[in-house]
């Protein structure tokens, strides 16, 4: 996917996400300050998208609508919105990828059904996905740094070597005592 970085981190009760503002069309940078990580259920839950803007949007409000029906239960709606991805046609063409947390769970979810909880407190999708992956997961083992620092050097390291990845980082953090 070719697209954009999301990285999200835990360390303790707090938990990080963090994504790039970069927006392109083709190889052709669209818009660099672009905000693809929000919070949701009045800031209780984290939400990133890697992939199509319209696409991610759609996505962004299905699964605030699953939210809803699950009482604000972050893994019921997760698996709700996976399956129905899966299995509605008009759902199925969507170009996108999530990462979602709460205090407790951080998960991907993906167009083929997957609602995925990372092993380590790392979870990155998107084009940069892997270099922010493979670099928070270092910082997390080697460094006693803030979910928050971890996720913003993370995605630093990741705009540094994917091309469709910028330096125009945005962070979202829970904290355990919030």
């Amino acid at each position: 996917m070719k697209a954009t970085t999301i990285c999200c981190v835990r360390r303790g009760g707090d938990v990080a996400i963090a994504g790039d503002g970069q927006v392109t069309l083709g190889d052709t940078v669209i818009k660099h300050g672009a905000r693809k990580i929000r919070s949701m259920r009045d800031g209780k839950i984290l939400a990133g998208f890697a992939g199509s803007s319209a696409d991610a949007m759609n996505l962004f409000e299905r699964f605030e609508t699953k939210l809803d029906e699950h009482s604000g239960h972050l893994t019921r709606a997760a698996v709700a919105l996976a399956k129905d991805w899966r299995t509605e046609r008009a759902l199925q063409k969507l170009e996108a990828m999530m990462i979602v947390a709460d205090h407790e769970i951080s998960l991907m979810i993906s167009g083929t059904g997957d609602v995925l909880e990372p092993d380590e407190g790392v979870v990155a999708i998107g084009s940069g996905g892997t270099y922010a992956r493979a670099a928070a997961t270092a910082l997390l083992r080697h460094s006693d740094i803030s979910p928050e620092d971890i996720a913003r050097q993370s995605m630093q390291i990741a705009s540094e070597i994917c091309i469709y990845t910028n330096d125009q980082i945005k962070v979202l953090t829970l904290r355990a005592n919030a």
